[in-house]
Parts: structure tokens; C-alpha cells; sequence
């Protein structure tokens, strides 16, 4: 059965003592308290890793991690506000400048890890050029990579993500979907993360496949981020 999200004390037990970061804690506090303050406020965060940079929001609220050279009244001007305006495509393109590199809007998912790994998802250090672990080696760090023996197609990365909190992604065998592969595979993942301690997802909306399976899991959806890289 699925635990229930801590709130208040509880909450404050969960996480311990760790010092998060600041954008940890914007998207930890929507899931903690999603009926919290909305008053359609916007602040600007450091970046949680070099050279990457990120526009979040949960509801009535957003982040940015901006370079240095965009200004928050720049951004104001640009319409930047906790209503969705933050993710304004102008808004990205001043962010990444010309050369930059801009990520897909993602859905962002928090489900608390159970500490229970399941025997029969195994590290797989083989998988290491998978297209799924490219993408995450180039986006988060501590990157690990599991699966099952014998398969070479699924693959489960869990890493440090979105303001260094623990991210999965996974990729299933063609041949394990439609089976309720995807969420054996997310389920599997909260095992690999300490009882009680967060654990993120980015999902594409249009990626109701995953979506569902994340969901299914036991995943709640607090927010959207956008990740990108700025102009060197």
C-alpha cells in the first residue's frame, strides 16, 4: 500500500536535517502544502548546477534560474509571473540567448521513496550509452542506471535532478509495454530512495503513457519546469 505524504512536522521529520536548495524546497513546499500561498508572485534562485538553468511554477507561484545578464526587471517586462506567463516562450529564448539550447516543458511528479528495492531490478552498468542515460548524464548528476538481466532495452536511471533532489527516468523494452511495465519499473525506483525521502519525475504532458504510469506508481504532480542551457 502507498504511504500517505507527510505534512507539517511529519514533513519536517522526512527531510531530516539536510540543507536543500532553494529550488528543492519551491517545489517541495507545493507538495507539502499544495493549497499553500498563491499569490502569483515570481523569485529569482541560484542554479543548482553549473551551466543549466530552469524555469519552474506550481501554482501561483514560479522560480528562475537565470543568468546573470538578464535582469529581474527585464523579466518582469517580459511578463514573468506565477499566473504561466514564466514559461512564455520569449521568456525561454531571452533565457538561452540565441545559441542556447532549450529543454521541452515538463509536468514535475514527487512520490516519497519506500526503501524497499525490488531484487529483480539490478544495476546495469552495461546500459551506460543508452539514449535515456545520455540524457540524464548531460542534465543531473550521481547518475545510476538499473534494469532487469537479460534485458538490454529497459532501462530505470535514478540520479540527482531538478535542485539536486532524486530524479528517475526510465525507458521500457517495447516488448514490456502496454503491460504495466512502466509502473512496476517507477514503483521499483522508490525503492532505490530512502523510506520517506523525495523523489522527482519530469514527464512530458504529451507523454500520457508515462504520465499515467507515473501516477499510477503513486507519484503526485506539483508542478512544471523547463530546463535550458544559456548562449557560452
Amino acid at each position: 500500500m502507498l504511504m500517505d505524504r507527510p505534512t507539517g512536522a511529519e514533513a519536517d521529520a522526512a527531510r531530516g536535517s539536510l540543507e536543500r536548495h532553494p529550488v528543492a524546497e519551491f517545489l517541495l513546499s507545493a507538495w507539502h502544502a499544495p493549497h499553500g500561498a498563491v499569490d502569483g508572485s515570481w523569485v529569482r534562485m541560484p542554479p543548482w548546477r553549473d551551466g543549466l538553468g530552469a524555469v519552474l511554477a506550481v501554482t501561483g507561484r514560479a522560480a528562475v534560474v537565470a543568468p546573470s545578464d538578464v535582469t529581474d526587471a527585464e523579466l518582469s517586462a517580459l511578463g514573468v509571473d506565477g499566473w504561466g506567463q514564466a514559461h512564455d516562450p520569449r521568456v525561454m529564448s531571452r533565457l538561452a540567448g540565441s545559441r542556447g539550447w532549450v529543454d521541452v516543458l515538463d509536468a514535475v511528479l514527487v512520490v516519497e521513496g519506500t526503501g524497499r528495492p525490488d531484487p529483480a531490478v539490478v544495476p546495469k552498468p552495461g546500459l551506460r550509452h543508452h539514449p535515456r542515460v545520455s540524457h540524464a548524464l548531460a542534465l543531473r548528476d550521481e547518475v545510476e542506471v538499473h534494469g532487469y538481466e537479460g534485458d538490454d532495452e529497459t532501462v530505470l536511471t535514478l540520479a540527482r535532478g531538478v535542485g539536486g533532489l532524486a530524479e528517475l527516468s526510465f525507458e521500457l523494452a517495447p516488448a514490456r509495454r502496454g503491460q504495466g511495465g512502466g509502473s512496476a519499473l517507477a514503483a521499483a525506483a522508490r525503492g532505490l530512495v530512502p523510506e520517506g525521502e523525495p523523489l522527482v519525475a519530469c514527464v512530458s504532458p504529451g507523454n500520457v503513457a508515462s504520465f499515467r504510469a507515473l501516477l499510477r506508481a503513486g507519484f503526485t504532480p506539483i508542478g512544471s519546469v523547463q530546463l535550458y542551457r544559456p548562449s557560452p
